[in-house]
């Protein structure tokens, strides 16, 4: 997710075609192409801007209806949906089995793999969902900074944080059973998956948030060549 603004300048993006089953998109004003995954302009007068981030999550509507209970919803557009212009409901099945053009591969994972990327300092990490749906969460240091990666209980809904804590390394457990998910730190205090602590002299305490992307490996790995692959175990 990105803001549209460049040099004080409000652009308007369309899609102008797909780079190896990744969005391109075109803004009107100045006819220049960004590629999505990065917010880059890979082609035209901006070539070589970048769109600065908004931060973003990855949930699903149930983790998300249960944290917002008053968010909106934005409601699909009766016309295009009649068009059947919206992918449809299988579209990731179906995206499976398109091949992609990139030779880029690694030991343990296969192309369609899907991760989550972090990047922290300019260290680039991916964490396979296979391996935290074995070892939830994650605790691991990337680019000098300790960070965690959880999964939420619906199987699907990732963040991560720093668990530096008023300068401080935390260590943390799931807590056994626990429904809605918490988390326990080394020293007893009690977290929910937003990151905010329960318990303690530091509760509604906040740990840093940290941009976590869920993506297929190959396209991962293309954007962040020398980034390194989490393996089970690993500290």
């Amino acid at each position: 997710m990105w803001e549209t603004t460049v040099d004080g300048r409000v652009l308007h993006f369309h899609l102008a075609g797909i780079n190896n089953q990744n969005f391109i998109m075109r803004d009107e004003e100045t006819g220049s192409w960004w590629q999505q995954v990065t917010g880059e302009a890979i082609f035209g007068p901006l070539k070589g801007k970048h769109l600065k981030p908004v931060f973003w999550d990855e949930l699903t509507f149930g983790t998300w209806k249960h944290e917002q209970p008053q968010a909106r919803v934005l409601r699909p557009d009766e016309q295009v949906a009649a068009s059947g212009k919206y992918a449809p409901a299988d579209w990731e099945e179906r995206m499976l089995r398109v091949p992609v053009a990139t030779r880029t591969s690694a030991p343990a994972l296969n192309k369609r793999e899907l991760v989550v990327g972090i990047n922290v300092n300019g260290a680039a990490s991916a964490y396979p969902i296979t391996a935290l749906q074995k070892q939830n969460p994650i605790i691991d240091k990337l680019g000098g900074t300790p960070v965690i990666v959880v999964m939420s209980e619906d199987g699907q809904s990732v963040r991560a944080f720093e668990r530096r804590v008023e300068g401080q390394e935390r260590e943390f457990f799931l807590k056994p059973n626990s429904s809605p998910l918490r988390l326990i730190d080394d020293r007893g205090t009690e977290w929910d998956f937003a990151g905010t602590a329960l318990s303690g002299d530091i509760a509604g305490r906040q740990l840093p948030r940290i941009a976590a992307l869920k993506d297929y490996w190959f396209d991962w790995k293309t954007y962040n060549p020398n980034t390194t692959v989490y393996t089970l175990g690993d500290r």
